[in-house]
């Protein structure tokens, strides 16, 4: 069976020298060692400040909207976001007591349309949302605008743009805050765990007692917390993988690069934002209607292939994630009929093309 996504595995050789150091100094949690030297490493290698380190990127959206005050009040807030997007970007929101609301999408960059947001704006609304949906940059200028005017905090999603830049400058480095999962599958992962990135260092700080329990010493509690830490072992998998970064990043964009020569002039693509780079964290297709989609689904899997609608359903369908039925008539469209094909380092040139091949041959089939 071909995955859609496979986890990058570094040297057990590497990652055994962090453990070792594990071992010798017998602290696996609580701001070690590893921990501190990997926010240090990400923070150079993204060009970014104030990061920091916790234990999944679901953990990260929450603990982000508490330390802006989006959350963890009596108000009943809400936020504009995005229905086409991980199901954690609006879980995380209700969990937090805030109301998702819903605005669509642009039709070829598949993130939030800036022009909708507005017309969302209520007297409960706390915060703007956006999602950088599979990498690709939102826009970035519109929407921070719009939450100058509306005195909103904006917290980016970017737990697919990984090492992406905007007008040469880190992706990560826009709103009040933006996050990143590094769950096992993503670019850069530490097996579970992700990331915050906040603009100011008060904010930051707030985050670093949220994080463990609220508590500042021995005797001393601060703030109203839960534990979101990572651990020394996923810090170690984390170094490891940023070891040989480059590697998996060059291995991907080959693959990525396969893909767009065979597929340019096949199925409807993405439209990238020509200000932000390219990180090739997926690669997505969409097919003229649902029943094809599904069909195409059914016709890999008996070529043991795996390819995945992602993201579907359209949030905005789901009734737990929201109350207030807004049109979502793009979004609910592009979410019915996308599929991302499988992409990891070290998939072969040989399944590459078996895989357009059949593409190709599904094409032409029907």
């Amino acid at each position: 069976m071909i995955p859609v996504a496979k986890p990058y595995l570094p040297s057990r050789e590497k990652l055994d020298s962090y453990i070792d150091g594990i071992y010798e100094r017998a602290w696996l949690t609580n701001n070690g060692q590893l921990v501190q030297e990997l926010t240090r490493r990400l923070e150079e290698y993204l060009e970014v400040e104030n990061l920091l380190l916790v234990a999944n990127g679901t953990l990260a959206l929450q603990i982000a909207y508490r330390a802006l005050g989006i959350s963890g009040t009596s108000y009943e807030a809400e936020a504009i976001t995005t229905p086409f997007t991980f199901v954690a970007t609006a879980s995380s929101l209700k969990w937090e007591g805030v109301e998702p609301v819903f605005a669509d999408i642009d039709e070829t960059t598949w993130c939030l349309d800036a022009s909708l947001i507005e017309q969302a704006i209520t007297s409960r609304t706390k915060a703007i949302v956006p999602v950088h949906v599979f990498g690709n940059a939102c826009d970035i200028e519109a929407i921070d605008l719009i939450a100058q005017r509306y005195d909103l905090k904006v917290v980016y999603d970017s737990s697919h743009a990984f090492g992406v830049k905007y007008q040469g400058k880190s992706i990560l480095s826009y709103g009040d805050a933006a996050t990143l999962s590094f769950h096992a599958t993503k670019l850069f992962h530490t097996g579970e765990g992700g990331a915050i990135i906040f603009k100011r260092k008060e904010d930051l700080e707030r985050a670093k007692k949220m994080i463990n329990f609220g508590i500042t010493g021995p005797e001393s509690i601060e703030e109203l917390g839960i534990n979101a830490k990572m651990s020394e072992l996923h810090a170690a998998i984390g170094l490891s993988v940023l070891d040989e970064i480059d590697k998996n990043i060059f291995a991907r964009n080959q693959v990525a690069e396969f893909y767009r020569q065979q597929l340019s002039n096949h199925y409807q693509h993405q439209v990238w934002n020509g200000d932000a780079t390219q990180n090739n964290a997926y690669i997505p297709l969409v097919l003229d209607t649902e029943e094809r989609t599904v069909k195409l689904v059914e016709y890999f899997q008996d070529m043991n292939i795996t390819v995945r609608r992602y993201f579907y359903p359209s949030l905005s369908t789901i009734q737990i994630e929201h109350k207030k039925n807004k049109k979502t008539m793009i979004s609910d469209s592009i979410a019915s009929r996308i599929v991302c094909l499988p992409i990891y380092s070290d998939l072969s040139e040989s399944t590459l093309h078996e895989i357009v091949k059949h593409l190709l041959e599904f094409e032409n089939k029907e």
